[in-house]
């Protein structure tokens, strides 16, 4: 099931995904409004109404963004990063946090921060967490995923590299893009991941490059920190991050799920 969190003459709701997005497809896309919340037991209306009459919100609005850097060996070597330590051994995933306050939806434009001459996509897979968990053993990591979505690691990158904490850098108003919905039937171990800006590809990888596992991700994540429904991981991006211009259209889309499109501005 696509999920979509949407809002129409005022009110905001979640709704199923009905239609195809397939090339050649035909027929609008319509939301079947959900009853209840995703993260429990609900049903689905009946009342629909087409997706070209509402506007679409970020598919969540999650309490905390854990994000991992370093996830992909290409990308790690293309910023002259290395994934091993000095005896060959891989190095701890990297982990940081992106505030709520960052996120924004399909559509939303990513405002360019007055304080970077770098700012750079990402595009990755993001996990939204579906109830309350902890210390989650590998068995148990599928019985806490609501489904996946699409997301834009917006950083700063000269930022980034100047200062120790990444917070400003990838931290800032609008640096975490998500989006269009939330596909919750989806193998995600070896999906495309592309980045397209202004129509040109920058990015394309798969899932199954990553050098840790979703379930390696969360396994780790919870040995330290309790996930709610509702928050999201990233897990991190392919090689071919590149600069976004004022006017830019930045798209990010993942093999079975679809397409998160937004434009970068100048920050008033």
């Amino acid at each position: 099931m696509r999920i979509a969190r949407f809002s129409i003459d005022g009110n905001v709701a979640f709704g199923a995904v009905e239609g195809s997005t397939a090339p050649g497809a035909e027929g609008e896309l319509v939301l079947d409004i959900i009853k209840g919340i995703p993260f429990a037991d609900f049903e689905l209306s009946g009342t629909k109404v087409p997706l070209s009459k509402v506007r679409l919100l970020p598919p969540v609005l999650p309490n905390k963004v854990v994000a991992i850097g370093r996830n992909y060996a290409e990308h790690a070597a293309e910023l002259g990063n290395t994934i091993v330590d000095s005896e060959g051994r891989p190095q701890a995933p990297i982990t940081f946090f992106k505030p709520s306050t960052s996120v924004v939806g399909p559509g939303d434009p990513i405002g360019y921060p007055s304080f970077t001459q770098d700012l750079q996509h990402e595009a990755e897979l993001a996990v939204v967490i579906g109830r309350m968990c902890r210390e989650v053993p590998r068995e148990r990591v599928k019985d806490v995923i609501l489904g996946y979505t699409c997301a834009n690691d917006v950083t700063a990158r000269d930022v980034q590299q100047r200062e120790k904490q990444w917070a400003r850098a990838k931290g800032f108003d609008g640096a975490c893009p998500l989006g269009p919905w939330i596909e919750t039937d989806l193998d995600p171990s070896d999906l495309t991941i592309q980045c397209t800006v202004n129509g040109e590809q920058r990015q394309l990888g798969r899932t199954s490059d990553m050098v840790r596992s979703i379930e390696d991700l969360i396994v780790h994540i919870t040995e330290a920190m309790t996930l709610l429904p509702g928050d999201v991981i990233l897990t991190g991006t392919p090689a071919g991050v590149g600069p976004l211009n004022v006017g830019d259209e930045v798209a990010v889309t993942i093999e079975g799920i679809g397409t998160l499109t937004n434009k970068v501005i100048k920050r008033g």
